[in-house]
């Protein structure tokens, strides 16, 4: 990269990167006065960016660098992002609940999508909100975003109502436990099934107990690792459907890289120590990029779909906590 395309991206890219660093102090903020973060940095930068966005209008100078960040940087964090998986971890988790968590993946990304549609969402958002309902909320919505091509305001919409019902979960989950009589061990496998986040997960579970904490982690871990497949599934489909079969637009250089980066991880190349440096720098880049998303959305546009995004996520989630109710007890979990 050259100085003059260094110097062209660096005004978009520092506004990002400030709405970012915004976004991160305010989360600081939130959990020295609730003792945990309600809403994620990554929710944050969104709404920040949506509220610069709606008071001020970017003109073309800082077009170029909020793009970038909006898509390269998003990218690089995906990639990054593999590093975290490790297959021998997922394999401890037993062959039955395994093939269950990916079936009720699928199960719920296929009804989730009908719902949406069903309810007029266009295909994209309809394929965001499945996938971050189905697997692990904000996280897969960034992953899969880039690879359907989604638009701005379609991605923010579907981060910001599923976070939203997030924190609602994590909120209402435990009351489920003396209301269905669920153990310990079924409460895990529930919430890891359910919840969308791993920080999520924990708040979720921590009231609850150790072994649910334990067991909702492992399953989370286990969920997570499907988005490898399904963003690579979604590529192959948009790969078909431009007619273009050449590797590069089949398969997407980030989720090659975090395919081999996943590999790396279970082959014990990438160290603990490696990993707790990749790991926060991912996690900055998505921040940025939530940011520049943010500063890409028409809250008109949010406010049209609004009413029917937060039906189809409501709804989307309990077909996936109806479906994971039902794996438990068809399992024997107890």
């Amino acid at each position: 990269m050259n100085t003059t395309r260094i110097a062209e991206l660096a005004p978009g890219v520092a506004l990002c990167g400030a709405i970012a660093a915004a976004a991160v102090g305010l989360q600081h903020l939130e959990e020295h006065w609730t003792g945990r973060p309600y809403l994620e940095a990554l929710v944050l930068a969104i709404l920040l960016g949506t509220v610069v966005r709606t008071a001020w209008t970017p003109g073309r100078r800082w077009a170029s660098g909020i793009g970038f960040s909006a898509k390269m940087l998003l990218e690089v964090a995906v990639m990054l992002l593999g590093a975290s998986i490790s297959f021998q971890a997922v394999m401890q988790a037993g062959p039955a609940l395994i093939l269950g968590i990916a079936a009720v993946v699928a199960i719920a990304i296929g009804a989730s999508y009908g719902l949406c549609r069903v309810l007029g969402l266009p295909k994209r958002m309809a394929v965001l909100v499945a996938c971050g309902n189905s697997i692990c909320g904000n996280s897969a919505i960034a992953a899969v975003a880039p690879v359907i091509g989604a638009k701005s305001d379609d991605v923010a919409s579907s981060i910001a109502f599923t976070a939203v019902l997030g924190v609602a979960v994590v909120l209402g989950l435990p009351l489920l436990v003396p209301l269905l009589g669920l153990s310990d061990i079924q409460y895990g496998v529930l919430a890891g099934l359910t919840v969308y986040a791993v920080p999520q997960v924990l708040a979720a579970t921590l009231p609850v107990g150790l072994v649910s904490t334990q067991i909702g982690t492992l399953v989370k871990l286990v969920r997570v690792l499907m988005l490898g497949p399904v963003v690579l599934g979604l590529s192959l489909v948009m790969g078909r459907s431009a007619r273009d079969m050449s590797f590069g637009r089949l398969v997407p250089w980030f989720i090659v890289g975090f395919l081999i980066l996943s590999a790396l991880r279970s082959l014990g190349v990438i160290p603990d120590v490696i990993l707790g440096a990749i790991l926060p720098v991912a996690t900055i880049l998505t921040i940025v990029a939530m940011a520049a998303l943010g500063l890409g959305v028409d809250l008109k546009v949010l406010a049209r779909v609004g009413g029917r995004v937060t039906l189809a996520v409501t709804l989307s989630l309990l077909v996936l906590l109806t479906i994971s109710l039902m794996l438990i007890r068809l399992l024997g979990i107890v």
